[in-house]
């Protein structure tokens, strides 16, 4: 079977190395580019999800290369996620494009029905290759995120070295196919990118910008305009609120920890939003109370794809945070004809008044 897939920060690595150890043949997409947004806003509909627009450029990419199968994530709740799969086969099939695709849907305690539906996917492999492809793909996901949490901390240090090493390790990470190579490969990398924090070769402000909201927007560079390396690039560390494995966790393997996680960010939510608007809305508001809480960062930017419900939502909120924490708070509505010139500026300026904020406290701290 020629499987493709959305192409959406680092899950395209994590999802190929699954497939081909299930014995696919794999077609993964493209990286996104200007002509897969323009072949998804030319075929959406003009209200979409910016997200559900580069689903679209992405499918049509892998298909136009020989893929026959399509694996699409499934969602339930307000969010229009849960949408996505069906109206994008509707638009494909339009098109003309002969495929299947299969949907991965949250199992929501039903773990017959997900396994199920999963079986086209097994390929005819046994328990076994099944568990060793799986944990391979996981243990894929938790190097890049451990990596990649590192590089937001000491990206402020040495930028441009800071991410081509990350660029290496994501490299060496994709082609790796053992799990005790790969572990190997993880702590080298996470050595090498440390050792950037410990020879600080330019005087850094201790500023920490929070990332909240919409997931798509928050991991894929190339919609988000790469925020995390523009804000990199001003000196500021960078606190990402959610990785694809804290995803992971909260919508399938429900841990402890993450369950915990959950119940901190509803009862710090719960004077402004006390219910479920599906997405990420709710973890927006709660996530920007607990930085401002207990002093995590100085500032939040909120991002979102233009429309987005759930986040529009938290964006009415935040600024009754804002005022009442008196946390900065950015808010960055994306589509496909959002700019770098005028984004960059307007990060530009929240950092700006983050740093003069920060310089009258010290100096009102200084004369007391």
């Amino acid at each position: 079977m020629r499987v493709t897939f959305p192409h959406m920060g680092n899950l395209w690595i994590a999802l190929k190395a699954l497939f081909e150890k299930l014995g696919h043949e794999v077609i993964p997409p493209p990286p996104i580019t200007r002509k897969t947004v323009e072949f998804g806003v030319r075929y959406s509909p003009e209200f979409a999800c910016l997200p559900l627009k580069v689903n679209v450029g992405n499918f049509i990419e892998g298909l136009d290369k020989g893929a026959e199968t399509v694996v699409m994530l499934g969602g339930s709740g307000p969010c229009r996620f849960g949408y996505y799969a069906q109206v994008e086969r509707e638009i494909l099939k339009d098109l003309g494009y002969q495929f299947k695709i299969i949907v991965i849907e949250p199992p929501m305690g039903d773990w017959a029905s997900f396994l199920h539906n999963l079986q086209p996917l097994g390929n005819g492999c046994s328990w076994k290759e099944i568990w060793e492809a799986l944990t391979l793909a996981w243990g894929k996901i938790i190097a890049l995120d451990k990596i990649h949490r590192v590089l937001l901390k000491v990206q402020l240090y040495n930028h441009r070295d800071a991410w081509r090493c990350y660029e290496q390790a994501v490299k060496a990470i994709n082609v790796t196919d053992e799990k005790k190579r790969l572990r190997e490969t993880t702590v080298d990398f996470l050595r090498a990118l440390s050792s950037f924090s410990k020879s600080r070769n330019r005087r850094c402000q201790s500023l920490r910008i929070a990332v909240v909201g919409e997931v798509f927007t928050m991991w894929e560079p190339y919609v988000n305009l790469n925020l995390e390396k523009v804000l990199g690039g001003m000196g500021v560390e960078v606190i990402r609120s959610v990785y694809l494995s804290d995803w992971i966790c909260d919508n399938v393997l429900i841990s402890p920890r993450h369950l915990l996680r959950r119940i901190k960010f509803k009862k710090a939510a719960r004077p402004y939003l006390n219910c479920f608007v599906g997405g990420h809305g709710w973890e927006s508001v709660g996530d920007s109370i607990i930085y401002a809480r207990n002093n995590l960062a100085d500032g939040v930017v909120h991002i979102l794809p233009f429309t987005c419900t759930p986040e529009i939502v938290a964006q009415s909120i935040l600024p009754a945070v804002s005022r009442d924490y008196r946390l900065p708070i950015l808010t960055l509505s994306l589509d496909e004809h959002s700019a770098q010139a005028g984004f960059q500026t307007r990060i530009e300026a929240f950092v700006d008044l983050i740093r003069e904020k920060k310089r009258r406290a010290v100096k009102s701290s200084m004369t007391c």
